[in-house]
């Protein structure tokens, strides 16, 4: 079996990370010969990736902070781009023919550059289309206005044969929250989240980072690092334990500026160490004392895991799904929240020197179980007949 995953990757490496993630479980449990992963992060080809995944890079999108969009790189317009990104989309799928395709969060691809790739595949009538949501897009008002105008329940009643919801709807249901109609209600699958469960064998492998601070260290997660320099300034210069180091992961994505001006915060402290980019931080929580991070759902699920102390400081601007996320999390006693407002070197060394707080287990609290349920839903999914053939089977 072939599947192919396509995200947008316009901030960050989150959708390609966890795009990767379900590739390497597809392919671990024997579900999937092979795997192409279709987006717009060329960091992707520096993330590990198993026998028979591949990654095609699209011409990058960027995201301002103010919401918009434009070509990262290629001196072209947005339209031209976006031509450029769903004939290169259209032409992967029909090359490669995949048996189903995963789409990440954009029912028709950022600005609709997936709606020729859809339309081929439907044509094709053999493959099945899946849905990945994360279980918070934004605030539901937003979500609701967006999945309005854009008619995206409609392309999903038509193309989709499955939604995957990433999370626990005891903590967020996109299907009520963001009333995505009952239509679309019974394709949806809730997996849990997609949080990597082995830290165990991972802390066993972290002598292989050769940049880990000796004893006890706080560990700071930028994801990408793009919109990360608040965040990353305070940590660097937060007045940290007697017995306690810092180190900084920057993320590929921040500005050579910031990260320069961190690099020479950090050398006027032998205390705080900064990193670029890390493929794969989870050798790193295994051995953190204390972790400090923004609110992306791949971070989270990585924290949630590892069973670490977390003070999360997430993005509010401009959209408020990281904040939705660790705001119901610390209901449930997992994380704690720090509003960027409040935001300050002393905020973060006064949470680093405070004694540990009794806590449950995430795994007890909220479901991480999602990696694990994918390849039972994937042969769900092709234990039932495709429309057509269910079709002829009644007419005979």
């Amino acid at each position: 079996m072939r599947v192919a995953f396509y995200s947008h990757d316009a901030l960050g490496l989150g959708h390609i990370r966890r795009n990767l993630a379900l590739a390497n479980r597809l392919v671990d449990a024997g579900s999937i010969g092979s795997a192409l992963l279709i987006g717009g992060a060329r960091e992707a080809g520096a993330l590990p990736m198993p026998p028979g995944v591949d990654s095609l890079t699209l011409p990058a999108l960027t995201k301002s902070k103010q919401g918009g969009y434009r070509s990262r790189s290629l001196d072209v317009s947005l339209p031209t781009l976006l031509r450029l990104r769903a004939e290169t989309i259209a032409a992967a799928l029909d090359g490669y023919a995949p048996d189903v395709l995963i789409v990440d969060k954009h029912p028709q691809g950022f600005g609709g550059e997936l709606t020729l790739g859809l339309r081929q595949l439907r044509e094709r009538g053999d493959a099945r289309v899946i849905l990945g949501l994360r279980e918070v897009l934004d605030d539901p008002a937003t979500v609701r206005e967006e999945w309005r105008t854009s008619g995206a329940a409609a392309v999903v009643e038509q193309h989709y044969d499955r939604v995957w919801v990433y999370g626990d709807p005891r903590l967020c249901d996109p299907v009520s929250e963001y009333a995505l109609g009952p239509r679309v209600a019974a394709k949806v699958r809730y997996t849990g989240y997609l949080a990597p469960r082995d830290a165990a064998a991972r802390r066993d492998r972290v002598a292989e980072v050769s940049e880990l601070p000796p004893g006890r260290f706080a560990l700071c997660l930028l994801g990408g690092g793009e919109d990360g320099g608040a965040l990353a300034d305070a940590f660097v210069r937060a007045p940290l334990p007697a017995d306690m180091a810092a180190l900084l992961v920057t993320g590929p994505f921040m500005p050579a500026a910031q990260r320069q001006a961190l690099r020479a915060a950090a050398a006027r402290r032998p205390d705080v160490h900064v990193l670029g980019f890390v493929p794969d931080p989870q050798r790193l929580l295994a051995r953190a004392d204390r972790v400090v991070s923004m609110g992306g759902y791949n971070t989270v699920c990585e924290v949630l895991g590892a069973e670490r102390p977390v003070l999360a400081v997430p993005r509010e601007r401009p959209r408020l799904e990281q904040l939705v996320r660790v705001e119901r999390l610390a209901e449930r006693g997992v994380v704690e929240v720090l509003r960027e407002r409040a935001l300050s070197p002393a905020a973060i060394g006064e949470w680093l020197a405070r004694p540990a707080w009794p806590r449950p287990r995430p795994a007890d609290v909220v479901d991480l179980d999602g990696l694990e349920r994918i390849p039972a839903l994937l042969g769900e999914l092709f234990a039932q007949p495709l429309p057509d053939e269910e079709a002829s089977f009644v007419a005979v």
